[in-house]
């Protein structure tokens, strides 16, 4: 059993270029009109689909924070089955799931007929980044192993 580990890599200290390109894709997604709380939820669970403990802290902490409900919270994994989503939240956590996992679902035309009845061209593109970018916060915390726990929302 694997149990936690050490962290490896600072980006900080060895890139901080890294943190910065990463940042200014939050603060276009932030500046974007999509409501933070989607974003947020969208989010959470990307990186429950990636398996990132640290940003699932994270992102958890802060929806908690914003006043979201832990029957949200905690039927976010099976949304599909629980009725505590609006039709636009589906939308999102659907196409989250479809670029997430893009190398079994290509993206379909299908999905795409689904989804983009819920957000404009423009707020779908936006969401789209929004994905891309906690995707790649994923894959930068897992392999530095970030260890959970340790983010505080600012106050």
């Amino acid at each position: 059993m694997n149990g936690p580990s050490t962290p490896r890599l600072d980006y900080n200290a060895s890139a901080p270029g890294v943190y910065e390109a990463m940042d200014a894709l939050d603060e276009y997604v932030a500046g974007s009109g999509l409501e933070s709380s989607l974003v947020l939820l969208v989010q959470l669970h990307v990186s429950q689909i990636n398996g990132c403990a640290y940003c699932m802290d994270m992102h958890w902490k802060q929806l908690k924070a914003a006043g979201e409900s832990d029957v949200r919270l905690y039927s976010l994994s099976v949304w599909r089955e629980a009725p505590h989503y609006s039709d636009r939240e589906r939308a999102a956590l659907l196409w989250a799931e479809g670029v997430t996992l893009v190398t079994s679902t290509h993206v379909p035309d299908a999905l795409y007929r689904e989804v983009s009845p819920h957000f404009s061209e423009r707020s779908l593109a936006d969401l789209t980044l929004a994905i891309v970018a906690i995707n790649g916060w994923n894959r930068l915390s897992m392999a530095a192993r970030l260890l959970p726990g340790s983010f505080r929302v600012a106050t």
